[in-house]
């Protein structure tokens, strides 16, 4: 079967569901003539012309209160930031008015809205434009919080998230926008807050999320290697969290590690790993691990680029004292 990257298949489900709906239209900075700051809006513009395809000014915080606007009127905005580190200079709007509008209205206005964009470690661009927002945005009720792997869950997590008619925060992952993988046609839509398990094992329960399945799925080979079975589990949705897989595989292997790019104050493997104690605590037959970013904004300098986020081979050494 023929692979596709990360970045060709966020662009296909775009135009494949735009072409659904006349009421879907897409926003950002470079979204249109550049054909966006990553290419994943390449070609749409040339198809869906410039009313559906918008050009914004460098400003952040006008052009997503328009979408919110917009949302709020019946349309369905996809609103792209260049990276999730600009959308700070927005994210009053995200959460004052997209979170909070559908509760505070009474349940009369909905905002079905999808604010994506690039997120997590990126390559040598320093701590402002290099850090994990997962948490941050799980944090607070009425947003949705999704953050695909591969192409399968890129295509059929962000259909689902076009289609909610609830705000939801798309995490796409910078450094996976040019891998490729098969495309699992078995998983056209998925559903939002449901896990997946990519690999059955019975020895430990590895868990991670976006970029971190690379390592998580790196530390299964390695762990295979010394004759332990590793279950390596998939959050896609980090909010809401799907507590009932990942209580079943703990209560399977009876050891867990998470992991994420993110820092471990009150992180998502905080959350997990608060999950399993308070769910599970009596399976674990030895303290849960968790591996995440140092607690230092990331260095520009490759070398300690590395040293400041999590690596396959510190794990292993745990799991096999654990294991």
């Amino acid at each position: 079967m023929n692979s596709i990257s990360v970045r060709e298949i966020i662009r296909d489900t775009i135009a494949e569901e735009m072409r659904l709906d006349p009421k879907i239209f897409l926003l950002g900075e470079e979204v249109g003539e550049y054909q966006g700051a990553y290419k994943v809006s390449q070609g749409l513009l040339d198809e869906f012309g410039s009313k559906r395809v918008v050009d914004t000014p460098i400003t952040e915080a006008g052009f997503t209160g328009l979408a919110i606007g917009a949302a709020m009127n019946g349309l369905r905005p996809i609103v792209e930031f260049m990276t999730w580190n600009f959308a700070m200079q927005a994210i009053d709007h995200i959460i004052n008015s997209a979170a909070k509008t559908f509760y505070m209205s009474g349940g009369k206005i909905n905002i079905p809205i999808v604010f994506r964009g690039p997120n997590g470690i990126a390559s040598r661009v320093a701590a402002q434009h290099s850090q994990d927002y997962s948490s941050w945005y799980s944090h607070i009720p009425g947003l949705k919080v999704l953050s695909p792997y591969d192409v399968t869950d890129a295509s059929g997590l962000l259909k689902a998230a076009i289609k909610d008619n609830n705000p939801v925060i798309f995490l796409e992952h910078e450094l996976l926008y040019n891998e490729k993988f098969v495309l699992d046609s078995k998983e056209e839509t998925i559903s939002i807050g449901k896990a997946k398990v990519m690999k059955k094992g019975s020895d430990v329960t590895i868990i991670s999320y976006s970029r971190g399945l690379e390592i998580a799925i790196e530390t299964g080979k390695i762990l295979a290697q010394e004759n332990v079975d590793a279950e390596i589990l998939n959050l896609r949705t980090l909010k809401p969290i799907d507590k009932d897989t990942i209580i079943n595989s703990v209560k399977k292997t009876n050891k867990v590690v998470v992991i994420e790019e993110g820092w471990s104050q009150s992180g998502v493997a905080a959350e997990v790993i608060s999950i399993i104690v308070e769910n599970v605590f009596d399976y674990l037959d030895t303290e849960p691990l968790r591996f995440s970013g140092k607690d230092i904004p990331l260095p520009y300098a490759e070398n300690l680029e590395k040293l400041a986020l999590p690596s396959a081979n510190s794990i292993v050494k745990k799991c096999l004292e654990i294991c």
